[in-house]
């Protein structure tokens, strides 16, 4: 669903400490599967084997130094559904072969859900298959509907909790929806860019992960098209997150958090 592998040239400018070399982009079909086993469990959820520990890597993010691709599917509600009553949204994280890296939920007061629609603020807290809240999302309520560049998103992304790692901050543009990736210390890391219309029937809609200088792709971020009566009778929605296998564990909890901040601008209705 991401289009054909690319092959990235040079380290990417602008990384600082969080750089990594350029190998083939983990998009479906051009990566190489790292070498997990099925593990299931009670409930029949496959979840992906619990990694050894890593040095000065966050706990609960060992996970993500084995993959180049997550994709995150929105669960379906049925009291949303026949009611059109926002509850509380529940994501599962999974990788290439299907297994739960990371559970999702959002943590947000009923008022709040449907009052402020999709400009709410909300925490969602990530979970990993022992149970430990691994990261946590941060939004502020800011008004989404402005435009003029006095009230841009902002998310910060915990891992572990208490301890910021990262935050994903929105760009002015007259056109396009743009964001910088930056690391705890909000030195920018790496840009997002996507389409001018992010509304598109019956095809995948991207959002490119890209170097500074924006001229090296480094990942992907896409809302996958999931049929007609799904797409128009429900909002569970289908994303993919993509990015080098070497890069920085914390980057890549930072692109979870922006693929969250950007189905709430975007596609949460």
């Amino acid at each position: 669903p991401y289009g054909s592998p690319q092959q990235v040239p040079g380290n990417y400018q602008g990384a600082g400490s969080y750089g990594f070399q350029a190998q083939p982009m983990g998009f479906p079909g051009g990566f190489v599967v790292p070498p997990v086993q099925s593990q299931p469990t009670m409930d029949g959820t496959v979840w992906m084997p619990i990694p050894p520990s890593i040095p000065n890597c966050p706990p609960g993010l060992e996970y993500l130094t084995q993959i180049d691709q997550i994709l995150i599917h929105q669960q379906l509600e049925l009291l949303e559904i026949v009611t059109s009553f926002e509850t509380n949204n529940k994501y599962e994280l999974k990788n290439a072969l299907g297994q739960r890296v990371y559970f999702a939920a959002e943590d947000t007061d009923c008022l709040t859900r449907n009052c402020c629609g999709p400009a709410r603020p909300f925490t969602i807290r990530i979970m990993d298959n022992l149970g430990r809240e691994v990261i946590a999302l941060h939004r502020p309520l800011r008004c989404s509907g402005c435009c003029c560049p006095c009230c841009l998103q902002e998310l910060e992304v915990q891992a572990p909790p208490g301890t910021t790692v990262g935050y994903v901050v929105q760009n002015w543009h007259a056109c396009l929806p743009k964001f910088t990736i930056q690391d705890e210390k909000r030195t920018d890391i790496l840009k997002i860019a996507g389409p001018c219309v992010v509304c598109r029937c019956c095809e995948d809609i991207n959002f490119e992960v890209k170097s500074l200088d924006e001229t090296c792709a480094v990942g992907r971020i896409s809302k996958q098209w999931t049929g007609f009566v799904r797409e128009v009778f429900t909002d569970a929605d289908h994303f993919g997150i993509s990015f080098p296998m070497d890069l920085d564990v914390k980057m890549k909890a930072v692109m979870i958090g922006a693929c969250f901040l950007i189905v709430s601008l975007s596609f949460n209705n």
